[in-house]
C-alpha cells in the first residue's frame, strides 16, 4: 500500500509565553518546509528528519544547537539521537560540545562507526575527525541564556525540575517522518536544562526514551522533563501502544498519561504510525507542534 509521505515536528512542551508564540510558529513552519523539500526530492524519511532538526538547531528560539542552555560550569553540552525504523539502526551523541548540529554527528555515529552512542569529549573529537567544523561556545549562545546562567549562578541552589514546570523555558526539538513505502525515521535534539551538572544526560539521545522508530508499528519523539521521560521510556511506550492496536492519537495520550501518573512528569510526544496516521499529546500548557505532507502544511499550533 502506497502511503502519503508526512512529517510531524515539535519544538518543545512548556508554558510558552504569548509573546513567543509567533516566533515558535515561524520556526515550526520553516522546519516543516525543509522536511517537505527533503521528502519530495528523495522520499527518504531520515533525510526529512535531519533537515527539520538541523533547521531547528539553527533557529535560536529553540533549546537545541544555537540557543542551548549553559550548564553549571558555563559550558554548552548538547544531546541528540535518531533511529531508522527499517533496520532499527541508531546514532546518538550526548554532552557533545562545540558543534552546530549535534543531530548530524549522531547520524555519522550511526553510519561511520561500529557504535550507536558516543559521549563527551569522545563525541566532539569524533565530529572533528569526520570533518565537522567546530564552533566556539559563544556561537551557540543567545543573550537570554547567558543572562539566565548568571542569574542562576548568583542564586546558588537550583531545583532543576522547576525548569519543566510553568513559565520555565526549554524547547527540545524533534521530528518523525514516513515515506511512500511506509519507512519511518525519528529523531530528537536538545541543549539540555539550565544550570545542569556537567555531564548530565536526559532522555533526548536515548533510544526508547527520547525517540524510537520501527517500521512495523511507527515512530515517536519526546520532549519534556528528561529524568521522568527516561523512567517511563516515553517513546517506546508509544510504540508498545501502537503494537497493541491503539491509534496514533490514543498511543500519544496514553503515554503522556503514564508519564504523569507514574512519575508526575511534564512533557509531550509526537507520533506517526505505520499507516501514516499522526498524533500528539502533552500535559503542559503548550507544545509547539506542526505537520506536513509532501505537498502542504497540514497544521501548526502552539
Amino acid at each position: 500500500m502506497k502511503i502519503e509521505p508526512k512529517v510531524i515536528v515539535h519544538g518543545g512542551a512548556w508554558d510558552i509565553p504569548a509573546a513567543l508564540h509567533q516566533e515558535h510558529r515561524e520556526g515550526i513552519k520553516q522546519a516543516l518546509e525543509h522536511a517537505q523539500s527533503a521528502l519530495k526530492s528523495s522520499d527518504d524519511p531520515l533525510f526529512a528528519v535531519l533537515e527539520a532538526i538541523k533547521f531547528m538547531e539553527s533557529f535560536p528560539v529553540f533549546d537545541a544547537g544555537r540557543g542551548s542552555f549553559l550548564n553549571a560550569r558555563g559550558e554548552v553540552e548538547m544531546d541528540a539521537g535518531l533511529m531508522v525504523g527499517k533496520d532499527l539502526s541508531v546514532g546518538a551523541v550526548a554532552a557533545i560540545r562545540n558543534v552546530a548540529h549535534p543531530i548530524e554527528v549522531a547520524d555519522l555515529v550511526r553510519t561511520k562507526t561500529q557504535h550507536a552512542f558516543l559521549v563527551g569529549e569522545g563525541a566532539t573529537e569524533f565530529a572533528r575527525e569526520r570533518g565537522i567544523p567546530l564552533v566556539a561556545t559563544e556561537d551557540l549562545l543567545v543573550g537570554r541564556e547567558r543572562e539566565l546562567y548568571l542569574r542562576l549562578k548568583k542564586q546558588g541552589k537550583v531545583r532543576i525540575k522547576s525548569f519543566f514546570e510553568k513559565k520555565r523555558q526549554r524547547d527540545t526539538v524533534g521530528a518523525v517522518a514516513i515515506n511512500s513505502k511506509g519507512e519511518i525515521a525519528a529523531g530528537t535534539s536538545t541543549g539540555g536544562t539550565p544550570y545542569k551538572m556537567p555531564g548530565r544526560v536526559g532522555d533526548s539521545p536515548v533510544p526508547g526514551a527520547g525517540f524510537y522508530a520501527d517500521d512495523r508499528f511507527g515512530g515517536a519523539s519526546s520532549t519534556g522533563w528528561g529524568e521522568g521521560i527516561l523512567r517511563v521510556m516515553l517513546a517506546r511506550t508509544v510504540i508498545e501502544s501502537l503494537k497493541q492496536g491503539q491509534s496514533a492519537q490514543q498511543a500519544a495520550e496514553s503515554a503522556v498519561g503514564e508519564l504523569r501518573l507514574r512519575v508526575q512528569g511534564d512533557g509531550g510526544v509526537i507520533v506517526i504510525d505505520r499507516n501514516g496516521n499522526m498524533g500528539f499529546a502533552y500535559n503542559t500548557p503548550h507544545m509547539a507542534v506542526g505537520a506536513a505532507s509532501g505537498e502542504e502544511i497540514l497544521f501548526i499550533q502552539i
